[in-house]
């Protein structure tokens, strides 16, 4: 019997045309996990205010990133997908690996179907989000979980946790960072995250204060699930394997939507802030993202780059993402393993 990997990811346009990515938006949008407003509100936000008006904007910046073979979300996905499949293969188990994504195709349950044609004995599923959030992880989760239920594999699934803080995920980023980035033309070092909403964070704080400068310098049983305290600890633990003094780094987030107000500090800020400073040559890393996406090369590498030059700065470089690079996919393999290992072992200790 074979081992099933499901890799998550979080999706993209299956086109990047303004009718393709308003389909995409509504799905995405109409998450109650990702706009937690009743769901009238939600419909009429997302259908009459957001999405209307932003297909077109959206669809101007896909179209800007698009790569022969697609989405660059979708190719480095599939490429992961493949890259770990090899590794996990090369030993001489059999694993079935798929990928799927929880908006737009392939669509979780088909990556589901799948492997359970292939006849896997048990499906572990990692979703491809470092940190915790409910409009990431925790809705891939409730998705792979309800897609398996129509499927009748629910009992296959096992889900890997959140990998904010492992040391093969850290060690990737430093190699990636190390890779790319020239310590002798680079004054500074930025790690910009997704940005969430400040009320989607403050539920995961055990005495429900919002998140601060103060609760986020440490994980802490009060804010082990808090995501922007996840953040700090990832730019952290890069940070010390790269050797950084603290003044040699910032940390900020980026994507932000609507009135609400969103957990900072803001990228944008950030960047003017250090231009003003006199802080001329930058570098950017995106570790909340795994593969280059919307939001890395188009937000960040070409909006983010405009916003810094235009606030005196000189030089600007974005740091690829994880994408499929092999310490990254060897990694996943380790984990992959591992779990099986684990898992074999517990079962023998059962039947004894």
């Amino acid at each position: 019997m074979s081992t099933g990997v499901l890799l998550i990811n979080l999706g993209t346009p299956a086109a990047p045309t303004p009718d393709a990515v308003g389909r995409y938006l509504r799905q995405f949008l109409m998450d109650p996990f990702v706009i937690d407003t009743p769901a009238p509100l939600r419909w009429l936000l997302v259908n009459v205010a957001i999405v209307p008006r932003r297909k077109y904007q959206s669809a101007s910046a896909y179209q800007k990133i698009q790569l022969p073979e697609g989405s660059p979300l979708l190719v480095h996905t599939r490429a992961l997908a493949h890259e770990v499949a090899q590794r996990l293969n090369s030993s001489g188990e059999n694993y079935a690996v798929e990928f799927g994504m929880r908006y737009g195709n392939p669509p979780i349950k088909s990556a589901l179907e799948v492997l359970k044609s292939r006849g896997v004995s048990r499906i572990i599923v990692l979703p491809l989000y470092p940190q915790y959030a409910e409009s990431s992880f925790e809705t891939a989760v409730v998705e792979a979980k309800r897609s398996a239920r129509e499927l009748g594999c629910d009992d296959l699934l096992t889900f890997m946790p959140p990998f904010y803080n492992d040391p093969g995920f850290i060690n990737a980023w430093a190699e990636r960072i190390r890779a790319n980035l020239n310590p002798e033309t680079t004054d500074h070092l930025v790690f910009s995250f997704h940005s969430l909403p400040v009320r989607h964070v403050t539920k995961f704080h055990k005495d429900n204060r919002p998140p601060s400068a103060e609760c986020c310098t440490d994980i802490t049983p009060a804010n082990e699930n808090c995501y922007r305290a996840q953040c700090f600890e990832t730019a952290r633990a890069i940070a010390a394997q790269l050797e950084l003094h603290p003044d040699d780094y910032s940390v900020s987030f980026q994507s932000r939507l609507g009135r609400a107000e969103w957990i900072g500090p803001n990228t944008v800020s950030v960047f003017e802030d250090l231009a003003r400073r006199g802080i001329k040559r930058i570098a950017v890393a995106c570790p909340s993202f795994v593969c280059d996406c919307l939001e890395t090369l188009e937000e960040m590498g070409m909006r983010g780059q405009e916003t810094f030059l235009q606030a005196g700065g000189e030089s600007f470089q974005l740091i690829p993402s994880l994408n499929a690079d092999a310490t990254w996919a060897e990694t996943i393999a380790k984990w992959i393993a591992a779990n099986v290992n684990q898992h074999s072992v517990a079962a023998t200790q059962k039947n004894a």
